[in-house]
């Protein structure tokens, strides 16, 4: 697949009086893998907003899956889009089991009443579990989880719906050496995955950017500063200009890191 799925032209997003994104421009296709990276208030989560249509551009036109917002019914584009976050992980129900948190998604909803599911769906729900290494907590409350087993159980959950397009906001965030690694290895293999939805993942840190990731976005301060294939847009020159300090830049082992000289 190599049709656009996201395409961003002149993106303004202003509350009161500040500016949070300044003139985006953004294209993305649906064989790429994109990184949204940059310091603390670059802008990083209100893009992912907009890509997932939970915020509105104060101007500009935003195109997704090939529906311009203001002119489609965004209830009816968001079950094609994939989403984990802090936000969505802090609205699920205390009680709630793994295995109906991943099931709800078919609806859009958190927190299971009344709806039924079919075989099918729950066979779904525990082979994309299973591909997460998340299968023997189906029973378990998400509460009682650890950070690493509730970012996996998100992805799956954000996986339910078969989307067309997946928005990751810091997965790695809160997690141990341990649990860093082994969530950047399983999504290595979902963005090698050429049946994968177009993935979007938001991250501070080059070390938690996984192999098989294409594309990347520096942003600072709500504006571009570099966009395109990764290799030409993480240098040392374009990462300093980011972060403000001096950085060197390696890659070694389809892995990145950084440190300050």
């Amino acid at each position: 697949m190599s049709d656009e799925v996201l395409r961003l032209r002149g993106v303004e997003v202003r509350r009161d009086a500040a500016v949070l994104l300044r003139n985006v421009d953004w294209t993305a296709h649906g064989d790429e893998r994109w990184i949204l990276i940059g310091p603390n208030g670059a802008g990083k989560t209100t893009l992912l907003q907009v890509a997932a249509t939970l915020m509105f551009p104060t101007e500009g036109t935003v195109e997704i899956l090939g529906e311009r917002m203001g002119e489609v019914d965004i209830f009816d584009l968001r079950p094609r889009i994939g989403l984990t976050s802090a936000a969505i992980a802090e609205q699920v129900p205390p009680a709630e089991k793994v295995i109906d948190l991943v099931l709800t998604a078919s609806y859009a909803i958190l927190g299971r009443w009344k709806e039924e599911y079919d075989s099918a769906d729950v066979t779904r729900a525990v082979e994309i579990l299973d591909a997460l290494g998340c299968a023997h907590l189906i029973r378990r409350r998400f509460s009682t989880l650890s950070e690493g087993e509730r970012k996996r159980v998100q992805i799956a959950r954000a996986l339910m719906p078969d989307p067309e397009l997946l928005l990751l906001d810091e997965p790695a965030a809160g997690l141990d050496l341990g649990g860093r690694e082994d969530l950047v290895r399983r999504l290595s293999k979902l963005a090698r995955d050429p049946k994968a939805p177009m993935m979007v993942l938001v991250t501070h840190h080059v070390e938690e950017v996984p192999d098989g990731f294409t594309h990347a976005m520096l942003l600072r301060r709500g504006s571009v500063l570099a966009a395109g294939p990764i290799g030409e847009v993480f240098t040392e020159r374009n990462l300093s200009r980011c972060f403000g300090v001096q950085l060197e830049i390696e890659y070694r082992q389809n892995r990145w890191a950084a440190r300050a000289r």
